[in-house]
């Protein structure tokens, strides 16, 4: 989503012009170049534009007011702009779910040649039966799955309330998912990748034959 200051005059996304919105380059700026598309909100520095900031994986350009906007993960960057004083009174915030702009993100990639082997499929498979289990054990006890996180920090950089809010929020998305994929979010990534306003389009046409449901079939079948 769009975390934004409320005091920069947006109250809605047509108010995105002749402001400062700051994402990351790394296929998340997409579904943002696609929605202000969209609204006909030109990216180019013209007049009643926007001018789109390429920002590393923080939110410091919004606490520093060099952006009206920035690209925030319901269950990371948004929490880590509240833990930096600001009140969620003083934010407004757009869920690219809500304006169907939204784009499918981590996933199970392989190669359409191994499909044919059986022994690959239940491989993937059993993978996917035992990261589900793990999600639902993870959403049941999100504090033991904090500290597992925490366990693992060599920076030491994560603390135990925001690995704890974080799983909270993740719980959100996960909950009651099977792993199998969600076709209508599917249709909505080929859509927003299609229509994006990049001169550098991920895709030029629409992919056939992309997903498939052979390993999450063989999942759900054991």
């Amino acid at each position: 989503m769009l975390t934004c200051w409320k005091d920069s005059g947006i109250t809605e996304p047509a108010d995105f012009a002749g402001h400062t919105l700051g994402t990351w380059f790394f296929g998340n700026e997409y579904p943002l170049l696609n929605w202000l598309a969209q609204l006909g909100i030109p990216t180019d520095g013209s007049e009643g534009g926007v001018t789109v900031q390429k920002i590393g994986f923080n939110v410091d350009p919004l606490l520093q007011r060099q952006a009206d906007c920035v690209t925030t993960m319901t269950y990371n960057e948004y929490w880590q702009v509240i833990d930096a004083g600001v009140s969620p009174d003083e934010l407004v915030t757009f869920n690219y779910t809500d304006y169907g702009v939204d784009t499918l993100e981590d996933g199970l990639y392989v190669l359409e040649s191994n499909l044919s082997d059986p022994a690959f499929v239940d491989r993937m498979a059993r993978f996917v039966r035992a990261s589900m289990e793990g999600w639902r054990w993870a959403e049941e006890h999100p504090e033991d799955a904090a500290h597992i996180v925490l366990d693992y920090d060599e920076t030491g950089a994560q603390t135990e309330q925001h690995q704890i809010r974080m799983m909270g929020e993740v719980a959100k998305l996960t909950a009651g998912s099977d792993g199998v994929l969600d076709e209508a979010a599917y249709a909505r990534t080929v859509a927003t990748l299609l229509n994006n306003s990049s001169e550098a389009p991920v895709i030029s046409a629409e992919p056939v034959g992309a997903f498939t449901h052979a390993v999450t079939d063989a999942a759900m079948a054991n």
